[in-house]
């Protein structure tokens, strides 16, 4: 998830001093996957890099540096999390400290748009040697780019020398996240749901015509349509996208279903409901002469096999865990040709 790009950009606006942390290398087992974030003030912290030792160290080195009011802007440190830290993964962290300053609002700013472009884009930052000046630079990628995929083709390693400056380098790619989630009904389950996936790396679009339902604050990542016409919704969602249909009037999931079903774009396709439900759907939508082929692309009942319980909560869990199986498998997907580039470059 992005979020650290519109923090950082908080603490700018308030004059805050800030150290960016980011997990750049990992050898061995860790407690974070190489790019995760955390942001530190001298009085407050967001985000996380794992906890733990890892995290309270990380953190008393972002301080200490604000404090000092001297130094470089942006250093690696190197932390054996056994010997070192006492923790049980036993790997070694390599994590970049970045002090921001308002000179860095240019490149920041960058990311916030560039993000939602497809392709993304590539923060390059150098860490600068003698002769040659620390930078921070961001662009668009393309299939060309053979520095990027060699890049990409590790990705517990962001951190690499660069042959040509002859500093140490990191690159990462800072793009939409691709799950999508379009949620019809903001009843007890979508509540629930939408509390779940406010806190994962995921966009929602959470819909109903109720305004009065929906709370008055959302996570950063939720995205609200009060609307009495969700079919249009469905006609202007991206491709790939995954649905959820939850609504409170069964005539109206009848409705959403077969506009969803015209649709061949459509990464998940979830209906709440029983087998019941199900089969009363399956009848109706033959008697329309609709293809049983595109009806078995309905997912219902919704959630993650095994997970079992009518709580809200507990159908929010279940479908959660399926929609999280379904990114990783997505992204997977999206890491392959990224691979097989870097492979071809050599």
């Amino acid at each position: 998830m992005n979020g650290w790009i519109d923090q950082a950009l908080w603490c700018l606006d308030r004059r805050q001093a800030t150290v960016l942390i980011t997990v750049a290398w990992i050898q061995g087992s860790a407690p974070r996957e190489a790019g995760a974030k955390m942001l530190v003030s001298a009085s407050h912290q967001w985000l996380t890099i794992g906890g733990g030792h890892l995290e309270w160290k990380a953190a008393q080195f972002a301080r200490a540096r604000l404090s000092a009011g001297e130094g470089a802007d942006r250093w690696i440190e190197a932390l054996p999390l056994g010997p070192a830290l006492g923790q049980c993964c036993g790997g070694m962290v390599h994590l970049l400290f970045e002090r921001l300053r308002e000179s860095d609002r240019g490149w920041l700013e960058a990311l916030r748009a560039g993000q939602q472009s497809p392709a993304g884009c590539v923060r390059e930052v150098g860490l600068g040697e003698a002769g040659v000046a620390p930078w921070v630079r961001v662009w668009v990628p393309d299939e060309t780019d053979a520095a990027f995929h060699e890049h990409s083709a590790q990705p517990d390693r962001l951190l690499r020398p660069d042959p040509v400056r002859g500093c140490l380098t990191l690159r990462e790619t800072v793009r939409p996240d691709p799950l999508h989630v379009v949620i019809f009904g903001a009843g007890h389950v979508g509540q629930a749901l939408v509390h779940i996936l406010g806190t994962l790396p995921c966009r929602v679009t959470w819909v109903d015509a109720r305004d009065e339902l929906f709370p008055d604050a959302v996570p950063a990542n939720v995205m609200i349509e009060a609307t009495d016409t969700p079919e249009a919704v469905i006609d202007e969602a991206p491709p790939d996208s995954c649905f959820l249909v939850m609504t409170h009037d069964h005539a109206l999931d009848q409705r959403l279903c077969e506009q969803l079903l015209r649709r061949d774009d459509v990464a998940y396709f979830g209906l709440i409901g029983s087998q019941t439900k199900r089969r009363k759907f399956e009848h109706r939508f033959r008697a329309r002469g609709i293809a049983p082929e595109r009806v078995a692309r309905i997912v219902c009942p919704i959630g993650e096999p095994g997970i079992e319980g009518k709580q809200p909560a507990v159908i929010a869990v279940a479908v959660a865990a399926q929609l999280l199986r379904l990114r990783a498998e997505r992204s997977r997907q999206v890491a392959a040709p990224v691979l097989r580039a870097a492979e071809a470059a050599h």
